[in-house]
């Protein structure tokens, strides 16, 4: 018991910033040691210098900026496209009960569909160029965006629809003073959510229609060379950017939604 109160002392004596650096740190050092001290002579495990050390090769030769950045720009018209059709659909789903007694049926069958079993069909329709990654990318953002648009303008209380017809609200007024601020949690959610389908859904369908620059091509040169630093490195630069992602947005839900911290109860 003693020991653990130590352990306890010693971590909380860690800023709060670094403490979720605690566990990656150990997961090296324990990796570092294993190979160090001939715990594991497996060439599928490489020494954590030999990662750096293609890292740094990447880099110094701009392959690791050509790959990303193909990666960023299919991700980014992917999201775009799919959000934003997302948004709408989400929108006339949730504002309109004659739209989605017309739609929600088909929309609630598609969604069941695995995302991986349009491949065939989308690289028949538009090959294995960006066209059909973009498309693929699309279509995993759109889902989880209509979901929780749905989910968020369903969710306004009624009161606040009756505060805005006794003020006698244009239905724009309604919109955006009444039923937007409502549903944002939700709505950032969804929005939340796609970010991170469509940067999966970006490796993806990089790994599966094989063509082209990207970090998931990366992954694949590492695979079919037997280079495990490169592949280590690559699943390296996917978890950062990710992080990264999800940092940004969560920042930006912060600010954008900072009212949702203010209350009228002070006294």
């Amino acid at each position: 018991m003693s020991s653990l109160n130590v352990q306890r002392n010693v971590f909380q004596k860690v800023p709060l910033r670094l403490r979720g650096w605690v566990l990656p740190v150990l997961i090296v050092a324990v990796w570092w040691a294993a190979v160090e001290w001939g715990a594991s002579t497996s060439p599928l495990l490489v020494s954590p210098l030999a990662v750096w050390q293609r890292g740094v090769g990447q880099v110094a030769s701009g392959e690791l900026w050509v790959a990303l950045s193909a990666s960023l720009w299919r991700m980014a018209w992917g999201f775009v496209i799919g959000s934003s059709a997302g948004l709408a659909v989400g929108a006339l789903l949730g504002w309109s009960r004659w739209t989605e007694r017309l739609v929600g049926p088909t929309f609630h069958t598609l969604k069941q569909i695995s995302l991986f079993a349009w491949i065939p069909m989308l690289s028949m329709w538009f090959g294995l160029g960006d066209a059909a990654k973009i498309a693929f990318v699309a279509m995993a953002a759109f889902f989880p965006v209509v979901l929780n648009t749905f989910e968020g303008l369903r969710s306004v209380p009624r009161e606040y629809l009756e505060v805005a017809r006794v003020y006698e609200f244009s239905v724009w007024q309604t919109l955006s003073r009444v039923v937007a601020p409502a549903a944002a949690p939700s709505l950032f959610t969804g929005i939340q959510l796609s970010l991170i389908y469509t940067w999966l859904a970006t490796l993806g369908a990089e790994y599966l229609l094989a063509s082209g620059k990207g970090i998931g091509n990366t992954l694949i040169d590492g695979r079919e060379h037997f280079w495990m630093d490169l592949v280590l490195f690559g699943v390296v630069v996917v978890g950062l950017v990710g992080f990264a992602l999800n940092a940004l947005l969560a920042a930006m839900e912060k600010r954008l939604l900072a009212w949702r911290d203010r209350t009228v109860a002070r006294y």
